[in-house]
């Protein structure tokens, strides 16, 4: 049973296809597309202004996410929102990406397709231009991507969806073992890697 509180009467909207973890909490005016993953503990307060997850979106564990009256913090199709990281008031287009533990404030424009780095720092108001790397605190535009990174992103994303699929179907919770059991599997998951090991084996140097 998922943590969903209706405040005022507004309820969150979760499209049956998403997987949401127990431990999330979604309040208020949340509207939560087709197909998304969002992580154990995130919370997704619609207490103030809408927020509105698109269509295969992953918000990942410990994210934040939260608007002020009036304004719609939108992470539109194929969104990608790692780990711990911090939304307010702001736009992630199509198939961009925030890294682990960034912060983006209020009135930020996340680009298409754009990658926000690991522990940045994106101001209110900034634009990041589509496809463009941006890091550091405040982020600035470090360059362009790549067309390989590009597409380990839609990798790393498309992994998020199939866990969405693989948890709505197969989580369950249970009692750990107390040891570990002989022949312990792997998952067998797909073979997307960190970013920073797909480049070092394009360029070995």
């Amino acid at each position: 049973m998922i943590q969903v509180y209706s405040l005022e009467g507004m309820t969150p909207v979760v499209h049956p296809s998403c997987y949401v973890h127990p431990s999330a909490v979604l309040i208020g005016d949340v509207i939560v597309g087709a197909g998304v993953y969002i992580g154990p503990a995130a919370c997704l307060r619609g207490d103030f202004g809408r927020i509105v997850i698109g269509e295969g979106a992953n918000i990942q564990d410990t994210c934040v996410l939260h608007a002020f009256p009036d304004r719609d913090l939108v992470v539109e199709a194929d969104g990608h929102i790692g780990h711990g990281a911090i939304l307010h008031g702001c736009v992630v287009r199509r198939n961009a990406l925030v890294g682990i533990n960034a912060v983006v404030n209020d009135n930020a424009v996340i680009g298409e397709s754009a990658i926000v780095a690991a522990m940045a720092f994106v101001k209110a108001d900034f634009a990041v231009p589509p496809r463009t790397l941006v890091a550091g605190i405040p982020a600035r535009v470090v360059r362009e991507l790549k067309d390989d990174e590009l597409a380990w992103k839609g990798g790393a994303t498309r992994q998020y969806q199939q866990l969405a699929r693989r948890s709505l179907a197969r989580m369950q919770a249970t009692t750990a073992l107390t040891e570990v059991e002989p022949g312990r599997g792997r998952f067998a998951v797909g073979d997307v890697m960190p970013l920073a090991e797909m480049r070092r084996r394009k360029d070995p140097r």
